[in-house]
């Protein structure tokens, strides 16, 4: 029997029709990119540095998305320490009995680095520069001088914890833009132990010690070099007040320990859809990779611990009536571990399935002896911009039983519609806000100058003003009385004079170039405000 025509066009219209749209759910994937380095010596625990990648992880923003990019976590070293540092009533203690009997590893943490995340108000198709870390058990995040991670309203003043130090670089709420068109390059950055506050036999009043540790954050770009801002002592030894076994087992009193670094995948929409025999088939954004010549992509490269001979006894000496410190790394108070890679571990779905056949895309490589990355395989690469490649992490996937395989493009049935269908993007209809009120620590004792605004890469809009530096709202409840405001007034109008941005700090990348913060970010303070002033964001808004 032969069909009309218009028939047999019909059935091949529905033959090519999906059998269901596809639906649009998260736990796309998740997992970690991650190496390892040797413990260091308990001497090295007073500074780490690091260079990063900085590139577009995805081809434009996107919504419910959250990827760390290669990144570390510092944790005060609390090695062999059993009983619970902890008390019920924080999220770590409650939710994550598998972290105990000591919660040491998330206790407290500086953690951060370059990344996406869900609570990103601003999309950006480059990735931020966080400084995220948590005092109590991940009650609290800190993640800029005034917010926390990823709220809009600003945190109460005995949440705060970063102190501005910088003269001349703004540290918006929603992260550190970048140069757009930033692709591949290397930012470095480290946290080196200071003795900016002099250590406390009380705190708040109660006799509980704090120590005398200031964690300084340092960058190293192309157009920006120094010390950014601080954590605050106090920060660290806070939850003590209430639960005696955290009594000088905080990052303002013990070294910090850091034995690896990772990308870390945490949220990542999905679409999931079926063939016409009922097989599932998933899809994820395009996670796109910067490559070169030999297709690699250098994730980390050269992690360095430090001892206090590397900056801090220079430091201390300083601030003693000594000479005058260059603030760059002394590297005898430097070791550079040999780092090992991992492979690569990830899953999909609420049932966390694991998905085989990634190394047909990509391996973990060391590339040097203290550099890590990626060696993409020739299906994963195209040309990108340049002479540079970009390497594709597998986007498809069909689920096999309780494991799902990764597939090219060309292995998916065209009737599922993955090819298709849209990932939401990102929005930007929220801004950051600090409070009105006359008498808060914003406006008492307030700031000397503005308010200014900068337009970021991002599209948004940062209000700042110009504080003096004792007077930003971080070291209102921070612990210090009116001589030790003073004191720190004064280390912070020496560094400032002599620490400028167009010094070295950091032992330079011995591979690569420097990445390039958004010149938006870069600032000058008034003429008539003199030295020790601090640039402090009071908004940050999409107009």
């Amino acid at each position: 029997m032969h069909l009309p025509l218009i028939v047999l066009g019909l059935l091949a219209n529905a033959s090519r029709a999906p059998a269901q749209e596809p639906q649009l759910v998260s736990q796309g994937l998740a997992g970690y990119i991650s190496m390892d380095v040797p413990a260091p010596a308990a001497e090295f625990g007073y500074g780490v540095s690091l260079y990063a990648t900085a590139w577009p992880l995805v081809e434009r923003p996107l919504r419910d998305f959250q990827i760390g990019l290669a990144s570390i976590w510092i944790v005060p070293d609390n090695r062999g320490i059993e009983e619970p540092l902890l008390p019920h009533g924080t999220v770590a203690r409650d939710n994550w009995p598998e972290r105990g009997p000591s919660w040491r590893d998330v206790f407290q943490t500086i953690e951060g680095g370059l990344g996406f995340w869900g609570s990103t108000r601003f999309g950006s198709t480059t990735a931020k520069f966080r400084m995220n870390g948590t005092n109590d058990g991940y009650n609290h995040e800190i993640s800029s001088p005034g917010w926390g991670f990823g709220a809009v309203q600003s945190l109460a003043p005995d949440e705060m914890g970063i102190a501005q130090l910088s003269p001349c670089l703004l540290v918006p709420p929603d992260g550190l833009t970048f140069e757009k068109d930033t692709c591949g390059e290397l930012f470095g950055y480290a946290w080196m132990v200071l003795p900016l506050v002099a250590p406390q036999a009380q705190t708040a009043g109660l006799e509980l010690p704090t120590g005398d540790q200031s964690w300084t954050l340092f960058l190293n770009a192309a157009n920006f070099k120094g010390p950014v801002a601080f954590y605050t002592p106090a920060t660290w030894s806070r939850i003590s007040r209430r639960h005696p076994p955290a009594v000088g087992r905080g990052l303002d009193a013990r070294p910090g320990l850091v034995t690896g670094g990772a990308i870390e995948i945490n949220t990542v929409p999905r679409l999931v859809a079926h063939d016409s025999k009922g097989a599932t088939y998933t899809r994820i954004p395009r996670l796109q990779f910067p490559a070169d010549g030999a297709g690699e992509t250098v994730l980390i490269h050269k992690l360095t611990h430090y001892s206090k001979a590397a900056l801090y006894d220079e430091v201390a000496s300083w601030l003693a009536g000594g000479a005058a410190a260059s603030g760059r790394f002394d590297e005898k108070g430097a070791s550079v571990p040999k780092c090992s890679a991992h492979p690569i571990s990830v899953t999909q779905g609420e049932d966390k399935l694991p998905i085989r056949g990634v190394g047909e895309w990509v391996e973990t490589r060391a590339l040097d002896e203290h550099t890590f990355g990626l060696a993409w395989k020739a299906k994963a690469l195209e040309p990108w911009s340049g002479k540079r490649q970009r390497g594709s992490f597998p986007q498809y996937c069909r689920q096999d039983d309780k494991e799902l395989r990764a597939l090219t493009p060309r292995e998916v049935p065209a009737a599922t519609g993955l090819a298709k269908a849209e990932f939401l993007p990102a929005l930007d209809d929220q801004s950051y806000t600090s409070p009105s009120a006359k008498d808060d620590v914003w406006h008492a004792p307030g700031p000397k100058a503005g308010p200014f605004e900068a337009k970021l890469a991002d599209g948004s809009v940062v209000t700042y003003a110009w504080y003096r530096f004792v007077d930003q709202p971080a070291l209102q409840d921070a612990d210090l009385d009116a001589a030790a405001k003073e004191r720190l007034q004064a280390i912070a109008e020496k560094l400032q004079a002599r620490w400028t941005r167009e010094r070295e700090y950091m032992p330079a990348p011995e591979r690569g170039t420097l990445a390039k913060l958004d010149p938006a970010l870069i600032v000058t303070p008034p003429r008539d405000l003199g030295p020790g002033c601090v640039p402090i964001a009071l908004r940050q808004s999409p107009r």
